[in-house]
C-alpha cells in the first residue's frame, strides 16, 4: 500500500484551496479528494472506431471537394 501523499495534499489544501491549518487538517481525506476532484478534469474514454468515423463523416475538417 502506498503511503498517504502528505506533501501533494497539503500543496493543493493550502496552495489552491487557500485553507488555513486547522481547517486542512480537520478534512478527511475523502473530503479533500472530493475537492481536488472539482479541480481535475474528468477523465473519458477513449471513443471507437465507429463513433470516430461518424464524428468525421458530421464534422468533417475540410469542405468535401465535389
Amino acid at each position: 500500500m502506498k503511503p498517504f501523499p502528505f506533501k501533494e495534499a497539503m500543496q493543493f489544501g493550502f496552495g489552491v484551496l487557500r485553507l488555513n491549518s486547522k481547517d486542512f487538517w480537520a478534512m478527511t481525506p475523502h473530503e479533500l479528494a472530493a475537492a481536488h476532484r472539482a479541480f481535475t478534469p474528468e477523465k473519458t474514454m477513449p471513443i471507437d472506431k465507429k463513433t470516430f468515423d461518424n464524428l468525421m463523416n458530421k464534422f468533417p475538417d475540410e469542405e468535401k471537394k465535389k
